[in-house]
């Protein structure tokens, strides 16, 4: 029985304490500009101490707010889903696709590298690292050019369209990745490459078939769903059910043998495609703003210190290597339409790393060390919480320089 394991009373407590705490500091870092992912992150490392110096977190509250941070994951990618609007990204690719190319490529190959022959790191880490390096945390970025009235300009659709684009590309390249580490992980020379093709195929075919269904949801379903929905429900009930849809095609992605990020990130497509699904996304973002600092506080939770130096010293390297890989991915490619400060500063936009890096390194982790160990997660840590923090005041103070105006003049 849960009450046996548990104090349920002070478990409440604690629960109640971290979701009154998180839309705090929510509401103060962003009076300072300040994502207010990295004061989750702080908290969340905090309870962790306290928890560990004054014995409150036993198994079985660490389980539950597991299941809590699983929540967090499953309505940040829906979000993040839903605001991708794959139909007009596709229709409005233009200067982004070459951005989005050198960004992803060479990001990937710096976080790679680096772990590799900087850190050296084994193999499968490094692919991990790699991978994570690729994505960018699109909301950091964005928010600072919707705040200063730059989003609407040529440049800050370029940007909004290459974020999205490296969002989608790192959750299909994590779901690939974790499809074949087992395999490489395994061993066996002679028989790897077969291995590892068998299990390609068999991914993309799952893959392919996990997206055709979304895609026949999408195309013959959901604006019939939806529509019943809103005609039978009022208020904030109707997105409150398509979240539901959301929870229940993140469960079927993970029988699948992905994971419930991945089929969040689906189902958030799925309904994307319908701009009248979209408009019922004030409603969800009550939800989104309950579990989603559960996920950082998870990453908080489980982030170790114990040797600060070399932890620090993971870190400082891998954050040399992720501005290092979005800015020449990024602004290298954009010198072929523009000049070099908005080239650089579109670089310095693609920077912050968050969400779907996180997710990855959490995935990995839990797979084991051979994966990722604990220091190796904190240093990513470290990664995320300083390129959230310092991107947002250098575009901030770049974009006044530049003063781009709605035709993307300098």
């Amino acid at each position: 029985m849960i009450g046996e394991d548990l104090n349920i009373p002070r478990l409440i407590i604690l629960v109640g304490l971290l979701i009154g705490l998180s839309l705090l500091l929510k509401a103060w870092l962003d009076r300072i500009r300040i994502p207010p992912l990295v004061g989750w992150l702080v908290l969340g490392f905090l309870v962790q101490i306290l928890g560990r110096k004054y014995g409150f977190l036993d198994g079985g509250s660490e389980e539950i707010l597991g299941f809590l941070a699983k929540l967090g994951i499953i309505t940040l990618l829906f979000k993040v889903g839903l605001e991708s609007k794959l139909v007009g990204l596709v229709r409005q690719l233009g200067k982004a696709v070459p951005i989005w190319v050198g960004s992803v490529v060479i990001a990937g190959l710096a976080g790679y590298f680096t772990s590799r022959y900087f850190l050296g790191l084994d193999e499968i880490p490094s692919l991990v690292i790699g991978i994570a390096m690729t994505a960018t945390s699109v909301g950091v970025p964005i928010k600072t050019w919707e705040d200063t009235d730059n989003l609407d300009t040529k440049e800050g659709q370029v940007l909004l369209d290459a974020a999205e684009m490296d969002d989608i590309s790192g959750v299909i390249l994590m779901a690939f990745l974790f499809s074949v580490l087992p395999v490489l992980h395994s061993g066996g020379a002679d028989s790897i490459a077969a291995l590892l093709g068998k299990t390609s195929l068999l991914f993309i075919v799952k893959i392919a078939a996990f997206g055709a269904l979304c895609f026949l949801f999408a195309r013959y379903l959901e604006k019939p769903v939806t529509t019943y929905i809103r005609k039978l429900e009022s208020g904030p009930d109707p997105m409150l059910t398509v979240a539901s849809i959301g929870f229940i095609i993140a469960a079927v992605a993970a029988m699948l043998g992905f994971s419930v990020a991945i089929g969040a990130f689906f189902a958030g497509l799925a309904f994307s495609r319908d701009p009248e699904a979209v408009k019922l996304d004030i409603s969800f973002n009550s939800i989104y703003e309950l579990f989603t600092p559960f996920f950082f506080i998870g990453i908080g939770l489980v982030a170790r210190v114990d040797n600060v130096g070399a932890v620090m010293g993971i870190g400082l390297i891998l954050f040399v290597a992720a501005v290092v890989g979005k800015l020449l991915g990024t602004g290298l490619p954009a010198l072929t339409s523009t000049g070099v400060p908005v080239a650089t500063l579109l670089g310095i936009s693609m920077i912050p790393r968050a969400e779907i890096t996180m997710i990855i390194m959490e995935r990995g982790m839990a797979l084991g060390d051979w994966a990722v160990t604990q220091k190796i997660f904190s240093g990513m840590v470290i990664v995320s919480a300083l390129t959230c923090i310092l991107a947002p005041i250098v575009i901030r103070l770049q974009l006044r320089k530049l003063q781009l105006n709605k035709e993307g003049e300098t």
